[in-house]
């Protein structure tokens, strides 16, 4: 039960951090507080809500059964706390900077467009644009480092959004492999050596899978993070390695279309929850083009009608 007093909710976004960084120091430096003002505030939250809501794991503490689903409430509680604040301002003209981070392409595709167009329509809107991978991008967002992220996975490799984010659906594109040009007869590549992404996991992932359903294991041999460089590589013969279908590519450098399943990029608009109802945020989103938020995990979505 929750006293007269009820809970601050400073108290809650504590336990959330604590949740997602596993130490008081770890959530003290993350929130500028010291050690134990952590300490305490949980404490206080757990005299609150009348449960142990922390216990010891090792040198680190973890939440309880009873702090857990805190936590899970925690989220809903301070999501509508956000949208009650934005609701102050119903139908304010958009003003103020976005955040917006990317992965190379969605920023040339997506964003680009819309920041050019923004600076025509809504002048008092600026776009700050940042350059990561996706799971730097997961992590600036749970610090509210930046406002969207944007955010891909493979269909061979899916992504499980946290319950805290919400995900839009951008656009998907067909990847093949990148071959040397010069090799017109080469139909079986599984004694090459395979190129994968220097920082995201999940183009080695697809790589795999897709060697592991035709019976091979890939030799994995280099890391690029520039699709630039891969292609580099590939002219220069060391190797093979996974480009878009819908891009042109190098001299030198041929597609081979992969089916059976074919690998398709998926490129989402991913923001914290509750936080859609700000004017400039909503309306990058909108210029975007995201669709709706893919349920969250644990729902079902509702048929339309």
């Amino acid at each position: 039960m929750l006293n007269n007093d009820g809970v601050e909710t400073r108290r809650l976004r504590i336990l959330l951090e604590l949740a997602r960084l596993g130490s008081m120091r770890a959530v003290a430096e993350e929130m500028h507080l010291t050690t134990s003002t952590v300490s305490q505030q949980i404490a206080v939250l757990a005299k609150e809500v009348g449960a142990t809501l922390i216990e010891p794991d090792g040198r680190r503490i973890r939440l309880t059964p009873a702090g857990r689903r805190l936590a899970d409430h925690s989220v809903t509680i301070l999501a509508a706390v956000d949208a009650a604040r934005l609701d102050l301002r119903p139908g304010a003209e958009p003003a103020g900077t976005v955040r917006v981070s990317g992965f190379a392409t969605a920023i040339r595709r997506s964003l680009l467009p819309v920041v050019a167009g923004l600076r025509d329509s809504h002048p008092a809107v600026r776009v700050c644009v940042l350059e990561h991978e996706p799971f730097e991008q997961f992590a600036l967002l749970a610090g509210d480092d930046i406002d969207i992220a944007l955010t891909y996975d493979y269909n061979l490799a899916p992504v499980t959004f946290d319950p805290t984010l919400e995900a839009r659906p951008l656009w998907s594109a067909p990847w093949s492999l990148g071959v040397p040009a010069g090799d017109e007869h080469i139909t079986d590549f599984r004694d090459h050596d395979w190129i994968v992404n220097s920082r995201n996991v999940a183009d080695e992932t697809v790589v795999r899978t897709l060697a592991s359903l035709a019976g091979f294991t890939p030799r994995i041999t280099h890391q690029a993070d520039s699709l630039t460089l891969l292609q580099d590589l590939i002219v220069a013969g060391l190797g093979v390695g996974m480009l878009p279908a819908d891009q042109p590519t190098h001299p030198g450098v041929r597609l081979v279309r992969l089916s059976g399943p074919e690998p398709r990029l998926r490129a989402y608009a991913v923001t914290r929850r509750g936080r859609e109802g700000w004017p400039p945020l909503a309306l990058v989103l909108e210029r975007l083009g995201g669709g709706t938020a893919l349920p969250r995990p644990g729902t079902t979505p509702r048929r339309p009608g």
